[in-house]
């Protein structure tokens, strides 16, 4: 609770965008992340812990992308996850992350900059891969979700290649999203990945998606079926009204799907 009130504070100070398609400019992060100490998207590590530490043991190797100014990093570390190695493509975030852990003396998690989509790491480099909101950012601009945009779809494949790449052969992507499944099975579950997908939900308001692809579940280009999933009627809490995930989230996929 004190952590959630801290955040709301904090949005005080946020650099909020004039519309959704301003989150896809890496200049207005640097902006942000000049002016901002400390956000988290999609709840904190609180609402969702249980899930970390059912999926990542204390001696797994994890990669993060798209660290931003959260503390996922920190949290994992209290929990004995500390073979941690933050990314983000702006230099700024890097930078405060880096300032961050020295001062915690969170010495074994390295921050540096790296692009999602064009990822530097050597194949079979991870046991872990997790992303908080990330790759949801490529979906505000991609039109109808059932059939998104050419753009939208080559991006997200160039960063869904790139993860499983650096998957170790038994390696675990896990994607903590706004996406509901059905809008992200087709591409998780594309021909060309050796994962298949599983799923589970937390948040009390919004329905906030954690999902598990373990590498070497299923052979290659093995169909999977396509499925619409119901979800109970959501009602939002005034602090979920007021924050920015109502904006981000009604711009990911709309709030009703029929």
């Amino acid at each position: 609770m004190e952590s959630e009130t801290k955040q709301k504070n904090n949005q005080e100070d946020t650099v909020a965008p004039s519309s959704v398609l301003t989150y896809l400019d890496p200049h207005y992060w640097n902006d942000r992340f000049a002016k901002e100490e400390h956000y988290e998207w999609l709840k904190d590590y609180s609402h969702f812990r249980h899930l970390i530490l059912e999926h990542i043991q204390p001696n797994s190797s994890v990669l993060e992308l798209g660290c931003g100014n959260s503390q996922l990093s920190d949290e994992m570390y209290k929990n004995g996850i500390k073979d941690i190695t933050c990314t983000d493509l702006s230099p700024i975030a890097v930078e405060k992350v880096q300032k961050r852990l020295l001062f915690k003396e969170f010495k074994e998690i390295k921050a540096m900059v790296a692009d999602m989509l064009d990822l530097r790491f050597a194949d079979d480099s991870f046991d872990v891969v997790i992303e908080k909101g990330t790759m949801d950012v490529l979906f505000v601009d991609s039109g109808d979700p059932w059939n998104p945009k050419p753009e939208t779809v080559s991006n997200v494949m160039a960063m869904l290649q790139g993860i499983h790449r650096v998957l170790k052969p038994d390696g675990i992507y896990i994607s903590i999203s706004f996406g509901q499944p059905h809008f992200r099975r087709p591409l998780f579950e594309a021909p060309n990945f050796t994962w298949s997908m599983k799923w589970s939900t937390f948040g009390d308001g919004f329905h906030y998606f954690f999902y598990t692809l373990k590498k070497g579940t299923r052979t290659l280009n093995s169909p999977q079926p396509s499925e619409k999933i119901t979800f109970p009627s959501i009602c939002l809490y005034q602090d979920e009204l007021e924050g920015e995930d109502y904006l981000f989230r009604t711009n990911i996929d709309d709030i009703d799907d029929n």
